[in-house]
């Protein structure tokens, strides 16, 4: 395999085909989980951990998998790994996992996962759908924090709030109080806020697309044009 498949694969995932900015799926956590950037952190790395176990799976067996019952085996795979998920976090991060509360099982039906077992994993070997699973679930994480990240800053004043959720009690230090004495904006971190978040976030997105697209037009046209003999 080349090396520009392998950057065609990372760049999908985090940019191109974002599963958030691009194909739109799993927007019921993104939404509702991202009112801070810890939340959201959490939410992103088990998510990601989930794509990339999956994936790996159904690469192993898509030859041994018949056609007529691969969804229905895609969709045990993909509970099993949330299952051994959801109670390693139970055990480790429990009060994250109180925080999270449903939507940790529910990344069963974010429609990415089972997305990519079916289009890329069931069709690759295992080191492309690893890569697959691993940037596609880091583009989900990265539009997560993002969302989180503005949605608490506007909404709080604060960044990292609640970070010993995830890293303990000795990294209380690394909250961060942005505006002092903020009372809040409380749309913010309600539904309204995370659509409107998430609306400003896809049209930066289509801004930025939208002039590298003319940039390389602009340098296809400036390209000297070889006469022919």
């Amino acid at each position: 395999m080349s090396q520009s498949t392998y950057r065609d694969i990372m760049r999908d995932g985090m940019w191109s085909n974002n599963p958030a900015f691009v194909m739109l799926l799993g927007l019921c956590p993104l939404l509702a989980v991202s009112t801070t950037t810890v939340n959201a952190l959490g939410l992103g790395l088990a998510t990601t951990l989930t794509l990339v176990a999956s994936n790996a799976t159904v690469s192993l067996i898509r030859n041994v998998v018949r056609p007529e019952i691969r969804i229905p085996v895609f969709v045990l795979i993909i509970a099993s790994v949330v299952t051994a998920i959801e109670l390693a976090m139970n055990a480790f991060f429990h009060e994250l996992y109180k925080v999270l509360g449903i939507f940790i099982p529910l990344i069963v039906t974010n429609c990415s996962i089972i997305a990519r077992a079916e289009a890329f994993a069931s069709k690759n070997n295992v080191r492309r759908s690893v890569l697959d699973g691993l940037f596609m679930g880091l583009g989900f994480t990265t539009a997560l924090v993002l969302l989180g990240t503005m949605r608490e800053i506007i909404g709080q004043g604060t960044l990292f709030s609640q970070a010993h959720l995830m890293f303990g009690d000795g990294i209380r230090w690394i909250t961060i109080t942005v505006i002092d004495d903020y009372r809040g904006f409380l749309l913010a971190i309600l539904p309204p806020g995370a659509f409107l978040g998430l609306g400003l976030i896809i049209a930066l997105k289509n801004i930025i697309d939208k002039r590298l697209q003319r940039r390389a037009s602009r340098s296809e046209l400036s390209e000297p044009v070889e006469a022919t003999p």
